[in-house]
């Protein structure tokens, strides 16, 4: 028997460039993009072993979850790291960012997340950019949940490692994700003895096997269905448009965030700055006494397939995400969960107004 996913030709070292180079594309880099096959945790781990150890003195951001995992994989490097946490429901200032080099003016590695899809909020990349770049250190950044709901510019933001992952906002798979190196980064890991070799963790044997060999011959076989899907991912992007793709999560984020306020019930956004809250999810603060885990249960019985889910660990009791990214960043996705919603919270006792909610999503949808 024959499959369309089996007996497939195998996926060429040129093929494999050239999906490279349109993520490059896409990033508007000239830096390296190294597409790793694995999630997107692969290259985040990978970049910070391969770049921090005992003399790192570390500026670690924390504006959600990842945050605190990144500051865990550098000090098991022997970095010292210093945090910088504020509270999940808004972003990190690029003074902050100031204020903690005045007070530790040896940092030299920055690590932050642009767009933090666990509690909604994201980060003003470019102004903090700047501020790096003053100070000489190098600025590691997760985009996984920004890329394609809002512009990513490793470039013009001085981001030395830059990782992605296609299956948030760029609406493709999870098993492939990819990182842009600068070359003060690879010269970093180069002089980094700690830096992982021989490893799946290991940036620098992309480094020297395959962007040193001119790309011609793969480390190992490569993950041949993923990498043909991040392919037809990102020509989808391509053939939609970029700025389009981005637009689409703008509306669904401000039209959720409209919606949510006009439909009652208690219902509040979770990051209270709109211009703090980003565009590839939303979070929403559960009523005053009801379970957000609970709430999200009731509105999927209606329907399983709403991109609903309470937030993680200890925020299951208020947070409710709405994750209205890559083919659910739509207005039929959005009116669907704040019903579902609405019905949810009116089982519960709750006054509600859906009808208020889907005029107020309609108008804030552009």
């Amino acid at each position: 028997m024959t499959h369309p996913f089996l007996d497939l030709p195998p996926l060429t070292a040129a093929r494999f460039a050239a999906i490279e180079d349109r993520v490059a594309r896409l990033l508007d880099t000239r830096q390296d993009v190294v597409i790793m096959q694995g999630e997107a945790l692969l290259p985040l781990e990978g970049a910070i072993r391969a770049t921090a150890g005992p003399g790192t003195v570390a500026l670690n951001v924390i504006t959600g979850p990842y945050g605190q995992t990144f500051g865990d994989w550098l000090r098991d490097c022997g970095a010292t790291v210093h945090d910088l946490a504020v509270p999940f429901h808004t972003a990190v200032t690029a003074e902050q960012i100031r204020e903690a080099f005045a007070e530790h003016p040896e940092i030299d590695f920055v690590s932050l997340v642009h767009a933090e899809a666990a509690t909604g909020n994201t980060n003003p990349v470019a102004e903090i950019g700047e501020v790096v770049r003053e100070h000489g250190a190098l600025f590691y950044l997760d985009a996984v949940a920004s890329v394609g709901a809002e512009p990513v510019l490793p470039d013009a933001w001085g981001v030395d490692l830059c990782v992605i992952g296609a299956q948030k906002a760029m609406g493709g798979p999870a098993g492939v994700s990819a990182v842009s190196v600068s070359e003060r980064a690879w010269a970093r890991m180069a002089a980094n003895p700690a830096a992982p070799r021989r490893s799946y963790l290991s940036l620098l044997d992309w480094k020297e096997r395959w962007v040193d060999g001119g790309r011609k011959a793969l480390l190992h076989a490569p993950a041949q269905l993923e990498m043909l899907a991040l392919e037809a991912c990102v020509e989808r992007i391509e053939a939609e448009g970029l700025e389009t793709v981005m637009g689409r999560h703008r509306s669904a984020a401000a039209a959720t965030r409209a919606g949510a306020a006009a439909l009652g019930g208690g219902l509040e956004p979770y990051v209270h700055d709109a211009a703090e809250a980003a565009p590839v999810a939303t979070t929403l603060r559960a009523p005053a006494g009801v379970s957000a885990a609970d709430l999200v249960a009731r509105a999927l019985a209606s329907d399983p397939a709403l991109p609903l889910a309470a937030g993680g660990g200890p925020l299951a009791k208020e947070m409710i995400r709405v994750n209205h990214y890559g083919p659910d960043a739509t207005p039929e996705v959005v009116r669907a969960s704040l019903a579902a919603l609405g019905a949810a919270l009116a089982d519960q006792g709750a006054t509600v107004d859906p009808e208020a909610a889907r005029r107020a999503a309609e108008a804030a949808w552009s």
